[in-house]
C-alpha cells in the first residue's frame, strides 16, 4: 500500500471549518482505496502572522516542499488589514505558488444539474457546463519588476506594475492546457490581448507554434481576453479549455466560477513541472471562494469546493481517478438528494451545516463504493 503524503495549511476564516471535512474524507478513503494518506497541518495566512510574524513560516514551507501534495483553505479578513504589504496573509499564498514554481492553476467550472437554476444566467445557458481554465500563476504583472509606487519631483506619486512573459513560460502552459484538452473536449482557447499588449503578441505566436509542432490533433483558437469574458457570459459552453496569462486567468476563472451560482462549489489545483526523475509534480489544491470571515465558526460554510479540491488532488497528483470520481459523484448525490449549505439554497430550502453537509457526502461515498 502506497502512502502519500499530504500538508494541510487551513489558514484563516471558514478556512479551518471546511479543511476539518475534507479530513473528513480523508479519513474515509484511508484503507478503502489501496492507498493511504498522512497528513499534517500548519499555520498559514493570519494566523501564522499572529504566531511567528510572517504569513507563512520557514518550518511549513520545508513541510509544503517536502509534501507529496498541499491542501489549501483561505487566507485573510480585516483583522490583519493593517499589517505590512510584503506580510500581508496573501503573501504566504504567493509565496507558496512562486517557491514550489506552481505554475499552471487549473480552475474547472461546473454546472451540476442539481444547482443549474442557482445561476444568474438562464438554465439552458448554464445546464451541462463543464469547462476548465488554465491560468499561468508565477509570471506576468504579479511577479513583473519593476513593481513599485515612487513619488515623483512634482510630489505626485507614480505606480508601475510590469507585464512580463518569456517563451518558456508561455511554452509550458501551453503544454498543460493541449495534454489537458485531449483528455476532455480536445479543443483549446487561447486568451490574450495581443492587439494592445506585446507581451499578447508573444504569448499568441509562442502558443501557436507550441500547437503547430506539438499538438496538431487539438483545434486550437485564439480570442482577445475581453471578448472571451464576454463570451463566457453568453454561451460559455462553447468552450472546453482556456488558457490565458496570470492576470486575466484571475479575472475570467471568477467570472466562469460565478455562472455556476457560488463560489462556494469550486475547486482548483496548482501544478508544477514533472520532476525529471521521478515525474511527480509539486502542487497545491485549493477552493477558489475567500476567508468569508463573516460567517466563520457559525458553521455555515459550504464545504464542497474543498472536498472537491481534494477530489483533483486524488486525480491529478495520486492518479487516483476512481477515487476521484466516487468524490465527485458522491458530493452529485448529495445536491440531487437536495441537501444544501446556505449559500446555494433556494428560497424556502432548508440549508444544512457545514459538518451535516461534510457528514452527507461521506455517507454518499459510502453508498458509491457499496
Amino acid at each position: 500500500m502506497s502512502t502519500h503524503k499530504i500538508l494541510m495549511l487551513p489558514g484563516d476564516g471558514i478556512g479551518p471549518e471546511v479543511m476539518a471535512e475534507t479530513g473528513r474524507v480523508i479519513d474515509w478513503l484511508n484503507g478503502q482505496t489501496g492507498h493511504s494518506f498522512e497528513t499534517e497541518s500548519d499555520l498559514v495566512g493570519g494566523s501564522a502572522y499572529d504566531a511567528h510574524g510572517e504569513a507563512i513560516s520557514e518550518s511549513a514551507m520545508d513541510k509544503a516542499m517536502a509534501a507529496d501534495a498541499v491542501l489549501f483553505g483561505a487566507v485573510g479578513g480585516p483583522k490583519w488589514d493593517a499589517v505590512p504589504y510584503e506580510k500581508r496573509p496573501e503573501a504566504g499564498l504567493l509565496r507558496l505558488r512562486k517557491d514550489l514554481d506552481l505554475f499552471a492553476n487549473l480552475r474547472p467550472a461546473i454546472c451540476y444539474p442539481a444547482l443549474a437554476s442557482s445561476s444568474s444566467l438562464r438554465p439552458e445557458v448554464i445546464e451541462g457546463l463543464d469547462i476548465l481554465i488554465l491560468r499561468e500563476l508565477t509570471g506576468g504583472v504579479y511577479f513583473g519588476e519593476p513593481k513599485e509606487i515612487v513619488t515623483l519631483e512634482n510630489g505626485e506619486k507614480r505606480a508601475v506594475d510590469t507585464q512580463l512573459y518569456t517563451t518558456h513560460e508561455i511554452e509550458r502552459i501551453a503544454r498543460v492546457a493541449f495534454e489537458i484538452a485531449r483528455t476532455r473536449g480536445n479543443r483549446v482557447t487561447s486568451m490574450e490581448k495581443r492587439n494592445v499588449m506585446r507581451s499578447g503578441v508573444l504569448w499568441h505566436e509562442v502558443v501557436s507554434a507550441v500547437h503547430k509542432s506539438e499538438y496538431s490533433d487539438v483545434k486550437l483558437d485564439h480570442m482577445l481576453a475581453d471578448a472571451g469574458g464576454m463570451q463566457l457570459v453568453r454561451w460559455p459552453k462553447q468552450f472546453d479549455v482556456i488558457v490565458t496569462d496570470n492576470l486575466f486567468g484571475d479575472m475570467l476563472s471568477d467570472v466562469a466560477a460565478m455562472l455556476t451560482g457560488s463560489l462556494g462549489m469550486l475547486p482548483s489545483a496548482s501544478l508544477g513541472a514533472p520532476d525529471e526523475a521521478t515525474g511527480k509534480r509539486k502542487a497545491m489544491y485549493e477552493p477558489v471562494h475567500g476567508s468569508a470571515p463573516d460567517i466563520a465558526g457559525q458553521g455555515k460554510a459550504n464545504p464542497i469546493a474543498m472536498i472537491a479540491s481534494l477530489a483533483m488532488c486524488l486525480r491529478y497528483s495520486f492518479g487516483q481517478g476512481e477515487a476521484a470520481d466516487l468524490v465527485e459523484g458522491a458530493i452529485a448525490d448529495v445536491l440531487a438528494d437536495g441537501i444544501v449549505t446556505a449559500d446555494i439554497a433556494a428560497k424556502g430550502q432548508n440549508a444544512v451545516s457545514t459538518g451535516e453537509m461534510g457528514q452527507a457526502i461521506v455517507k454518499a461515498m459510502g453508498k458509491r463504493a457499496g
